[in-house]
């Protein structure tokens, strides 16, 4: 990072400066980022390699980012699959993310990156003025194997290929993974209640659907 990229962002902090110096290492010009080439690419492994100990909760972060933004559609079906994956990862127990080859070699359009990030990022940042270590067993290692097996939940809402099944439970993942990164154990709770409230509305007002189709038709 360089000095002129330290004093242009002043305010950001925790994932958010993270995230935005993740992007710098991968465009390779900081101080440049109007020149950007729309067709640079990078693979999901140079990410991984650049992350802390707090890998899980940056890589879902990451991946849940496009989720949350609305009219966004096959992307979010794809970046599901990753995330899947680092829930059974988490719920299993593991210290750190491990990714089959075919994912961790999967590319990325580092504008498309850029650009997820800069409409992304002022909602996580006002989401981290909140965020402050506290319920530590939440985001200890029992804790932790719990939260990855209940994040396949909305994980699992997120890869359903169909409208209004991404967003929400996108946001409630984003929050949930700001959470560990902070280690804060509200914000991880706070996240999967989002997720867990709008899988379970999902699921009840697609069967009352259900049940009114066959009412009319007379099955």
């Amino acid at each position: 990072m360089t000095a002129a990229g330290d004093s242009s962002r002043p305010q950001m902090r925790g994932a958010v400066r993270v995230l935005h110096d993740i992007l710098d290492a991968l465009r390779g010009d900081a101080a440049n980022a109007e020149l950007l080439d729309e067709k640079q690419t990078a693979i999901l492994g140079d990410v991984v390699d650049r992350l802390d100990e707090r890998a899980f909760g940056f890589l879902l972060l990451l991946l849940a980012l496009p989720c949350c933004l609305p009219f966004i559609y096959i992307l979010p079906q794809i970046v599901a699959l990753p995330m899947l994956a680092l829930g059974w990862q988490l719920a299993t127990g593991a210290r750190h993310p491990w990714l089959p080859k075919k994912l961790n070699e999967r590319s990325f359009s580092v504008s498309a990156f850029q650009g997820v990030l800069a409409r992304a990022e002022k909602y996580v940042g006002w989401v981290e003025r909140f965020a402050t270590p506290r319920l530590a067993p939440v985001t200890g290692r029992l804790g932790l194997r719990f939260i990855g097996a209940l994040m396949l939940i909305p994980i699992a809402s997120i890869l359903t290929p169909l409208p209004s099944t991404n967003t929400v439970p996108g946001i409630g993942v984003a929050i949930a993974a700001l959470g560990l990164i902070e280690r804060d154990g509200v914000l991880v709770i706070l996240g999967l209640l989002i997720g867990f409230i709008w899988v379970f509305l999902l699921v009840f007002l697609g069967a009352e659907a259900v049940s009114l189709i066959r009412g009319w038709l007379g099955i």
